[in-house]
């Protein structure tokens, strides 16, 4: 790439919503493609190392550059990575306008996820992108087509797909060896602590560029601070204009397997969220208490999420601001043994999902038909895609990722246009769905024992959605409101371009 041509590219991500295009390159055209895959991972602090270890542990892949915002964490992976061997990037258009690199690998926050794999895309890289592919539902769609667009590989971070025991039970079920499903639920059940009430606007570390971290996003000062991930990093997950709460965090994987044993390709008819931020007060403002139910043709699929513990402990119903860091224990809830996990019901017994890589299937009297095995094969699926161009083996399409991440938005929004409900109204309103009311009493029965009073601090009934699933848009009496919040206002020059 010419210096004219990459100075054009760093000052003009704009060319994005122009509709063009570096020109797109296969890997096998790139120079050195008969050595190695050469790599950049982009964002450490998280997902990224975990990206680094297990392109590491793949034949003839070799990371040549690293980005990240935070000039501290990025010496700090330097030197632990191909012993200092590898440029480093705090900008990651000039990272997407190296031609050193042939693919990236994508671990920011969320709201980056859609933007910068555009770009990298864009620049005629190959793509691997963390879960979830997307920060609201329209930019999710634009992704989607930028890989047609521009002719890439582009695999989504839903690692559970690729294990070979959980593509055996899925087949296993569709087959019809359990009858037909009745209900696909998915949990996370997993420990939460607040993360603190800081009270205010607080100073960002002189080693981040604030303004790349923030990126799309409002540049707004942080208003978090907890001791162990201080004022920008992690907590972001728990604040609506970085991050998507625990549905998009963790929930996007059981969604995502949820709706992979339904087969339903797309999105649901209808969409509910019953929940709140329930048992402490902090800086947080997404779920730690939630109930999400997609009603589809096939059967409807359940999500619930819980980060308060099975035990009382932690309970600051009253805003005691000396109980805002948390504490009590940390043994969570299950259901049927999974805490993390799924349970797929169907007419002749459950497929019960554990883990990652596991599962059993159970008869109506728990007993175990057939067990299922495998492992997380899913950074070596994409390198082997990058070098076969066949996109059909790829374990994370892009289109299902993002109807996954579509799963995690309509809970979210749902919630954010609800409104705190009385637990009486609330139960009135909800009581024509089984599922719903089932799940929501065993929540209520939870927050009972952490000590939450619902009458000071009620659910939030979230407002009922009305799915255009084809296209991915909202109908009914409400409509406008919901679809108000299908996309984001973004912050140039880090605007997501409309290519569909």
């Amino acid at each position: 790439m010419s210096t004219l041509d990459r100075r054009t590219f760093l000052k003009t991500s704009a060319l994005v919503a122009a509709g063009a295009a570096l020109p797109a390159r296969s890997w096998g055209q790139v120079v050195g493609s008969n050595a190695d895959l050469r790599v950049g991972v982009i964002g450490l602090n998280g997902r990224g190392r975990n990206h680094l270890s297990s392109l590491e542990k793949i034949p003839g892949v070799r990371v040549v550059a690293i980005c990240d915002p935070d000039s501290a964490v990025l010496a700090k992976v330097k030197a632990a990575t191909n012993g200092g061997n590898v440029k480093t990037y705090v900008d990651m258009r000039e990272m997407f306008a190296s031609d050193d690199i042939d693919a990236v690998t994508i671990a920011t926050p969320n709201h980056w996820h859609s933007l910068a794999g555009i770009w990298a895309m864009q620049a005629g890289k190959d793509v691997y992108i963390e879960k979830p592919v997307s920060h609201n539902i329209w930019e999710g769609r634009q992704l989607v087509a930028a890989a047609a667009r521009y002719n890439r590989v582009i695999q989504a971070g839903t690692q559970i797909r690729s294990g070979e025991g959980l593509r055996e039970a899925v087949a296993w079920v569709q087959a019809g060896n359990m009858g037909k499903i009745t209900a696909s639920r998915g949990f996370c059940y997993k420990r939460r602590d607040s993360i603190g009430l800081c009270g205010g606007p607080q100073q960002v570390p002189d080693n981040i560029n604030y303004d790349l971290w923030t990126g799309p996003a409002p540049l707004v000062a942080p208003h978090r601070n907890n001791p162990r991930n201080g004022p920008v990093h992690y907590d972001w997950h728990w604040i609506y204009l970085y991050g998507n709460g625990d549905v998009g965090n963790q929930g996007i994987h059981q969604m995502d397997v949820a709706r992979w044993f339904l087969g339903e390709p797309g999105l649901p008819h209808r969409s509910l969220s019953v929940g709140g931020r329930l048992g402490y007060v902090d800086d947080g403002d997404t779920p730690n208490t939630q109930v999400v139910v997609h009603d589809y043709t096939t059967a409807p699929l359940i999500f619930e999420v819980r980060g308060l513990p099975k035990k009382a402990g932690i309970a600051n119903a009253g805003g005691d601001p000396a109980l805002n860091q948390g504490g009590g224990g940390s043994g969570m809830d299950n259901y049927r043994g999974v805490d993390i996990g799924n349970v797929i019901d169907c007419e002749g017994g459950s497929m019960i999902v554990p883990s990652y890589t596991t599962a059993r299937a159970v008869d109506k009297g728990g007993k175990v038909i057939k067990e299922f095995k495998g492992q997380d094969r899913h950074m070596q699926n994409f390198v082997d895609v990058v070098r076969s161009r066949k996109l059909a083996d790829l374990y994370g399409p892009i289109q299902e990722g993002h109807i996954s991440s579509a799963l995690c938005h309509l809970g979210n929004i749902s919630h954010q246009i609800g409104h705190a409900t009385p637990t009486g109204q609330l139960n009135d309103t909800i009581k024509s769905s089984a599922v719903l009311t089932e799940a929501t009493g065993r929540m209520m029965e939870h927050l009972a024992v952490n000590n939450v009073d619902l009458g000071k601090t009620p659910l939030t009934l979230g407002m009922p959605l009305m799915v255009d699933a084809g296209g991915e848009h909202f109908n009914g009496p409400d409509a406008a409101r919901a679809n108000a919040v299908l996309g984001a206002q973004y912050r140039a020059p880090f605007v997501v371009p409309k290519l569909v």
